[in-house]
């Protein structure tokens, strides 16, 4: 009898993973298998290790997602490095953030409207209220951007509702978030979150801060 249950829980454990795994069209045509949950850099990693040092971000059935989002059903898969424009613009909206969160650490009173990738960089709308920024703190910002960069702080991705949304930043006093969140309808609304920085945003970002070696501010405006 014993023996006769076991092999019944295992057949039907082999069923389950079977039912578990996915495929996943690569832009060569080819079809890999992986199980349900798989990231798009658990792809590029079995692909090449070489690819997934250099992978930045991915597409996901046209949608560029970050690289430790996990995959639940068939879809088509690209994988970006810096080559591609959808790369570099994850790398360099990420890099708004690693500016925005070291600004934070030393301006807490700063309010914060947009911070897109652009052509060739980045920017973000800044309001710091009555200090008054200037070329003369660049060295101290990107000094504090550089240990965050050290610390490999992570960016992590969250679903808020809209009712969250509001609320977290009416308490923060930040008027410039709620004009944006009110023009969002709900169950599209995501925050990102690295180190004391929260941004109400799309992405894709990098997975954390670490791959941001060269830091320069050029511009204010």
């Amino acid at each position: 009898m014993f023996y006769l249950f076991s092999e019944k829980v295992v057949s039907l454990q082999i069923e389950k993973m079977e039912n578990t795994m996915i495929n996943i069209s690569l832009p060569d045509g080819s079809v890999k298998q992986f199980e349900a949950g798989v990231t798009p850099f658990d792809v590029a990693k079995s692909i090449s290790d070489g690819l997934a040092r250099a992978v930045v971000s991915a597409s996901v059935n046209g949608q560029t997602v970050e690289l430790n989002r996990t995959i639940n059903e068939d879809c088509s898969l690209r994988l970006f490095t810096w080559n591609d424009l959808e790369g570099k613009q994850t790398f360099w909206h990420s890099s708004a953030h690693l500016m925005a969160a070291a600004i934070l650490e030393l301006y807490p009173n700063a309010k914060f409207g947009i911070g897109p990738a652009i052509e060739n960089g980045f920017y973000y709308d800044i309001d710091f209220g009555t200090y008054s920024i200037s070329s003369d703190d660049f060295a101290k910002i990107e000094k504090k951007m550089a240990e965050l960069v050290s610390a490999k702080t992570p960016i992590v991705r969250k679903d808020v509702t809209k009712a969250e949304a509001l609320d977290f930043f009416t308490k923060k006093g930040d008027e410039y978030k709620l004009e944006l969140i009110n023009d969002l309808a709900d169950g599209t609304i995501t925050f990102y979150e690295s180190g004391k920085f929260t941004d109400l945003c799309r992405g894709p970002h990098l997975v954390d801060f670490s791959p941001i070696k060269a830091i320069k501010l050029i511009n204010l405006a």
